[in-house]
């Protein structure tokens, strides 16, 4: 079975590759939206700005799914179900070291009062496609 040390699975990640959350809406339908991700601990590590629909989602339901998708090659990705945390502890320095992964500087994105919050995924299905 493939995990996260999988050496593709680790290349896509490591590259800044975006990728695709999936949650669960209350009424049971799905929400997909394109976010960061990178590596933390050896879990996979998003986030976001507290209030915002997937990490509401997350804070109910912790089931996600994520798709990590190689830019250079649609057709390559790496498929993540798994459950996610939340926690609010350096979920400031891990939203700027996502920026210098994507964009090469700090997260430009923050507004006065937005707190952030930082989500670790716990796989427990991990599928390669190269």
């Amino acid at each position: 079975m493939t995990d996260i040390n999988d050496p593709g699975v680790r290349e896509l990640l490591a590259a800044p590759n975006h990728a695709v959350i999936s949650t669960l809406n209350p009424d049971g339908s799905i929400l997909s939206t394109v976010v960061w991700v990178d590596v933390a601990d050896g879990l996979l590590a998003v986030n976001s700005a507290v209030g915002r629909r997937w990490p509401t989602n997350l804070e109910r339901d912790p089931r996600v799914t994520l798709t990590v998708v190689d830019q250079q090659n649609p057709y390559r990705y790496a498929e993540v179900r798994g459950l996610a945390a939340g926690t609010d502890q350096g979920a400031l320095e891990h939203i700027h070291a996502l920026a210098h992964k994507y964009t090469g500087r700090d997260f430009a994105g923050l507004a006065p009062g937005d707190r952030r919050r930082k989500y670790v995924i716990t796989p427990q299905r991990i599928r390669y496609v190269s």
